[in-house]
Order: structure tokens, then C-alpha cells, then sequence
């Protein structure tokens, strides 16, 4: 994936966390988007934390946190790699 088409987060974006499970089929799609997703997202966000959380058994999801410790969450159960991204997409607008 070329940078220019990588998400740069907005200074009020504060950190990213993802949790999945290493195993699960739920969370396939969620492994799938840290394989091909997390270095160019990292490259173009280097100050920003990107959270990888691993806990068997656990649902897939995605939380971002906001300026004034605001928090919000979306579940990725079952989702693809790329809708994964998708949904990261709409979390950080």
C-alpha cells in the first residue's frame, strides 16, 4: 500500500487500539489488517500509539481515543482486512 493512500490521523486522534484474538476465526480479518496495514499506518503516524491487544477468546474491535480522553468503539467481528481499514476510517474521522 503506497503512503500517499495511508490514513493521517488528526492531532485529536490521541491513540488507536485493536483487540484481537490469535486464533479465533472471528478475528481473522483483524490479524489480516495488522499484517498489511500496521507498518504503513505506523510510517505515516510515527508519534501516534497504535495499541495491538492479543487475548484468547476475546471479539475483534477497534477503539480510538480522543482529545480529553474521549473514547469510542467499533466491533470488526468477522470483517475482512480491508473493511477492517474501512471502519479505522470512519472511528477517526
Amino acid at each position: 500500500m503506497a503512503s500517499k493512500n495511508v490514513i493521517k490521523f488528526a492531532p485529536r486522534i490521541k491513540e488507536i487500539r485493536l483487540h484481537l484474538c490469535q486464533t479465533g476465526a472471528e478475528s481473522k480479518g483483524a490479524r489480516d489488517f495488522v499484517s498489511k496495514f500496521y507498518v504503513p499506518l505506523k510510517k505515516v503516524n510515527p508519534n501516534l500509539p497504535f495499541l495491538i491487544r492479543e487475548c484468547s477468546g476475546v471479539q475483534p474491535r477497534l477503539w480510538a481515543r480522543y482529545e480529553q480522553g474521549k473514547e469510542n468503539s467499533i466491533s470488526i467481528k468477522g470483517l475482512e482486512g480491508d473493511k477492517v481499514y474501512k471502519e479505522l476510517e470512519k472511528l477517526t474521522k
